[in-house]
């Protein structure tokens, strides 16, 4: 939850969903909205597999999805799971019995599609292997691959054809009293995502996973995961969010990290504010916060820090603060400690300067916080 009694105006009420697990990851309820990533390694190669989900779960991701196509992969699966720092999700398209095969090397979630999963007797097979061996499900309903009927009906994929495929087969998992599931009702059109959303987050109280699927590049593929991811994170519905990019599984974690922290929902690492830079700059701004986000990506403390090229907004922005560095003249600048003015810096050792303070605050924050954990609770 964000909430903020000074500034109302900043608080977000999220959608009340019941909470399963992924794992060792709660989804849903009350608990911090997840980030997720897939691998693109082919997953019948171990050791590529689970360095990519190493590199994933450096970057921040809390769980990540396995594609297992064939027998190979499920039978990697195994030690996968077993040398991951968490949770898999095993991505099922077309064969039922590799859900089966997943469920059985240890998959945390089995991601299932509607639309090409087969019959409901197949979805039966796979709800018990999911009981059997304690995974929860995720019902994946996709645009580009609505069943038949659906498409007969409707005519088109559209947010009603989402919502109903969806509510389809959560009927089918609570008929057969399995209640693990989440649901996630995607679209590449960021406007038939968010509007199937909506419908779906009033229909159930399943925990919903957010994503707008095949969004694009980088660049792009941000713009249109921000747009959809946000609104909707903003009108409270979400309980865990995969930013799909073509581009490395890292990239996803840290855009959807991004959006998150933008909102006030997850808080980790340093949030950089920056200006754009103009002629008014007393440094290089731009080159300057480009080195400042590689070398402060060990950082996993929640903090702020501010990197403003003059004296217009610098100082405003330093007080909200925890290390901000503000152009001046004669190539120096202002380093800010806390919101307060603490002393100058030149500007060719800003950089190496301002991660030894963002370090050092770092530890600080670190060390409260194991001291509050250790004192005896009253």
């Amino acid at each position: 939850m964000s909430l903020n009694s000074i500034r109302p105006w900043r608080n977000i009420y999220r959608r009340k969903s019941r909470q399963i697990m992924v794992g060792s990851v709660p989804v849903g309820g009350d608990a911090p909205i997840s980030v997720q990533t897939m691998t693109n390694t082919d997953t019948s190669d171990v050791a590529a597999t689970v360095a990519q989900i190493q590199a994933a779960a450096d970057a921040g991701a809390d769980i990540v999805r396995v594609s297992t196509p064939d027998e190979s992969s499920t039978r990697a699966l195994k030690q996968i799971v077993a040398e991951s720092p968490v949770p898999i999700v095993a991505d099922i398209h077309f064969h039922y019995k590799r859900a089966i095969e997943a469920a059985e090397a240890g998959a945390a979630c089995l991601r299932i599609n509607p639309g090409n999963i087969g019959s409901k007797d197949r979805v039966r097979e796979v709800i018990r292997a999911a009981k059997d061996h304690g995974c929860s499900i995720r019902i994946g309903v996709n645009a580009g691959s609505l069943e038949k009927h659906l498409l007969e009906k409707y005519g088109e994929p559209c947010p009603e054809a989402m919502v109903e495929s969806g509510l389809e087969h959560i009927r089918i998992l609570q008929d057969n009293d399995f209640h693990e599931f989440k649901i996630s009702v995607k679209a590449s059109d960021v406007f038939l995502a968010a509007a199937a959303y909506q419908g779906i987050a009033d229909a159930t109280d399943a925990p919903i996973h957010l994503g707008i699927t095949e969004a694009g590049g980088l660049t792009s593929g941000t713009i249109k995961s921000a747009i959809g991811l946000g609104n909707l994170l903003w009108m409270g519905i979400g309980d865990t969010v995969r930013v799909s990019l073509s581009a490395d599984p890292v990239e996803e974690v840290k855009v959807g990290y991004e959006i998150l922290k933008s909102l006030g929902l997850r808080h980790r690492g340093v949030n950089i504010i920056s200006c754009p830079s103009c002629a008014r700059q007393g440094f290089d701004v731009i080159k300057t916060v480009e080195a400042l986000e590689q070398r402060l990506e060990h950082i996993k403390t929640p903090m702020s820090l501010s990197i403003i090229g003059c004296v217009v907004n610098g100082p405003g922005e330093a007080l909200m603060t925890d290390v901000g560095f503000t152009g001046g003249g004669a190539g120096t600048g202002m380093v800010y400690l806390a919101g307060k003015q603490s002393h100058r810096m030149s500007n060719d050792q800003m950089i190496d300067h301002i991660v030894e303070q963002v370090e050092k605050k770092a530890a600080e924050i670190d060390a409260a916080e194991a001291a509050r954990e250790a004192e005896p609770a009253e």
